[in-house]
């Protein structure tokens, strides 16, 4: 029987409510909402491209200390601000992805945690040879 596998970003929200960066048990891994923020401050003020490039960059970190890796994301959810912004979300994600697409849907909503952010995703991964 495999352990679970709990680790944290040290975002100011985790303590407060109560979750992980990240979950891993056995061969599955599920990351919570990653944004493009680091030490406590949002990057890319309204680029929405950039945002998510941070933010799949905080998630790759993330699988890594796990052991897993972005070939293993089976699944990804994008949370945009703005349905303007989609194309330069999915452009990024599309950059990262190009080799291993994940199933992937995109979610306009009404705003974020925080009103810089423009883009938050979420990633399921399954590693294969676990």
């Amino acid at each position: 029987m495999s352990s679970v596998q709990r680790i944290g970003s040290h975002g100011q929200w985790e303590n407060e409510y109560g979750y992980s960066r990240l979950v891993a048990a056995g061969p599955h891994a599920w990351l919570a909402g990653c944004t493009a923020t680091i030490d406590g401050v949002v990057q890319g003020n309204g680029d929405p491209y950039t945002q998510m490039k941070v933010a799949l960059d905080n998630a790759r970190e993330a699988l890594e200390e796990a052991g897993f890796a972005l070939r293993d994301v089976v699944r990804t959810r994008w949370y945009v601000v703005h349905a303007r912004d989609i194309a330069e979300v999915g452009r990024a994600h599309g950059e990262v992805f190009a080799e291993h697409r994940p199933a992937a849907t995109a979610l306009v909503v009404s705003g974020l945690i925080d009103p810089g952010m423009l883009v938050e995703v979420e990633l399921d991964a399954f590693k294969a040879d676990a």
